[in-house]
């Protein structure tokens, strides 16, 4: 029966929980069954895409596994919270309830690391060591280099991990300051908010490959920010910074710079950076350097010829994500500035008997502990050899992918392929790859081995195989986002003709020496 109801429930089930409930106001509804598997419904929202017409927005139909729609796309999942029976606790039947559930949500957890590759992960980690402190409430209030009220803390293990660092870019103890944030986005806000407080009316520039918290972050502070147009590398591309910054050389830069852009894992070039900022008159103190270097600027000073980043250099400050290359069970990450910027920024709390100067208050004190704990058994010898094998490991993935005819990109400086979109989307759910219009990319890390890839590239071939069946596979062109160089379609597969692997060695080997 279909028609115009005030109100309608939807009850999914997907071997974790039940009875998750949508309200569908005054819009055409079917009648459903009680219950339907979440891989196969659809549901009616009304129309949020702006220019529809009246006509278009009455109804919205969004397939859920097929049609990713921003603002339309709803989570069909919810493990509820039920009370407990009286005799729980003569029973004991919430217990074996509650263990059934986390049994069957570690099975999904092994599964979806088994298919992890589109987004920058290290899950190649064993913490065990340090579940005895798991019932301790560690938490990092405050300045790191304060000792406070507050004695359930791991600033000890904070400091020495933000030392580690520190040495790594090359900034004297006395002369850094530095705290272990909550993720990478933390970190760029955190790097931009000094940056406008030492240049209060300085305007943000960030290339348009730059990560979302950027201008986020611009958004936040209410400052005027600018996108500057990038290279098919991802790259920012200097000559438009250079006309942008001129348009408007009244005023201070803050400038975000990137080490490994998001998508495509393009490394800003810094020194051309530094040399468009002089050549337009800009003197240091006139810009603001923050260093995006998420996943990547970890990575790149174990790399040979790579160039450096630096506080030897004029840059305001750095950030890194804990979570990514290093592995962490949480999200965390590193953030070092130079000291006499932090001064601008902080503020005495008598509540805390301490300063503040971070962006959040309470702070994960175990995260110091699990970066410490690994930084002391990998050190830079070991980070050196995963770097070295995360990036050959992506010249195997990319050789693979150019033999089967797949347009593909690969930045010398980066482990993240990027290469044409799959087709099939259930392949992409399966493998958890990350899309941007045409192009998605897999990010390879130490926990990557190449009997994942093989399996990768083989099935990708099978899918895209069914999608033809007659055997005339039309390959997409993706010029635009990979350039013909890269690009396998028709028109372009001439240029593209992949490299013997010998060859790709030797370029591999040879930009490595």
């Amino acid at each position: 029966m279909v028609g115009s109801v005030e109100s309608a429930t939807v009850v999914v089930e997907d071997g974790f929980s039940k009875s998750k409930k949508w309200t569908l106001l005054s819009q055409p509804a079917e009648a459903l069954p009680e219950e339907i598997p979440v891989e196969s419904f659809k549901t009616i929202l009304p129309g949020l895409v702006n220019g529809q017409s009246e006509e278009a927005e009455k109804d919205v139909v969004v397939e859920q596994t097929k049609n990713f729609v921003l603002g339309k796309n709803i989570h069909g999942t919810c493990l509820e919270i039920t009370e407990p029976e009286m005799d729980d606790d003569v029973t004991g039947d919430r217990d074996a309830y509650m263990a059934g559930i986390l049994a069957r949500y570690r099975k999904t957890l092994v599964e979806k690391t088994k298919f992890h590759l589109g987004y920058p992960y290290n899950l190649d980690f064993d913490y065990g060591a340090l579940s005895q402190l798991q019932h301790f409430s560690i938490n990092n209030l405050g300045d790191p280099f304060i000792e406070s009220n507050y004695g359930v803390h791991s600033r000890q293990f904070e400091v020495g991990v933000l030392d580690w660092f520190a040495r790594l870019w090359e900034l004297e103890k006395e002369e850094y300051w530095g705290y272990i944030t909550n993720c990478g986005t933390e970190g760029n806000l955190h790097g931009i908010l000094v940056g406008r407080e030492v240049l209060p009316d300085g305007i943000l520039y960030a290339s348009r490959d730059s990560h979302y918290s950027v201008f986020k972050a611009a958004r936040m502070y209410r400052m005027e920010a600018v996108k500057v147009d990038t290279l098919l590398s991802g790259e920012i591309d200097c000559a438009d910074f250079e006309r942008k910054l001129t348009e408007r050389k009244d005023k201070p830069a803050i400038l975000n710079v990137n080490i490994g852009t998001t998508v495509k894992g393009a490394v800003d070039d810094l020194d051309l950076v530094l040399k468009t900022l002089e050549k337009v008159g800009y003197t240091e103190d006139r810009f603001y350097i923050h260093v995006d270097g998420a996943l990547f600027g970890l990575m790149m000073p174990f790399v040979r010829r790579a160039p450096k980043v630096t506080f030897k250099k004029p840059i305001g400050s750095v950030s890194v994500s804990g979570h990514k290359f290093v592995g962490c069970p949480m999200p965390c990450g590193v953030q070092i500035t130079r000291m006499k910027h932090i001064n601008v920024l902080s503020r005495n709390v008598e509540y805390l008997a301490s300063r503040d100067a971070t962006i959040m208050g309470s702070r994960n004190g175990h995260a110091p502990i699990f970066l410490w704990y690994t930084l002391n058994r990998k050190g830079y010898r070991g980070f050196q050899k995963e770097v070295q094998r995360c990036l050959r490991n992506a010249y195997y993935l990319k050789e693979r992918l150019r033999e089967a005819n797949v347009g593909v990109l690969l930045n010398e400086l980066s482990s993240t392929v990027v290469f044409e979109r799959p087709l099939d989307e259930a392949f992409i759910l399966k493998w958890q790859l990350a899309c941007q219009g045409k192009i998605a990319h897999a990010v390879v890390m130490p926990s990557v081995t190449v009997e994942k890839l093989d399996d990768f590239v083989e099935e990708l071939i099978e899918v895209r195989n069914r999608a033809f069946p007659d055997g005339d596979v039309v390959v997409p062109c993706i010029v635009e986002e990979v350039g013909p160089e890269n690009c396998a379609c028709s028109v372009h597969r001439d240029i593209s003709s992949p490299k013997s692997p010998k060859e790709e060695r030797k370029h591999f080997s040879s930009s490595n020496s």
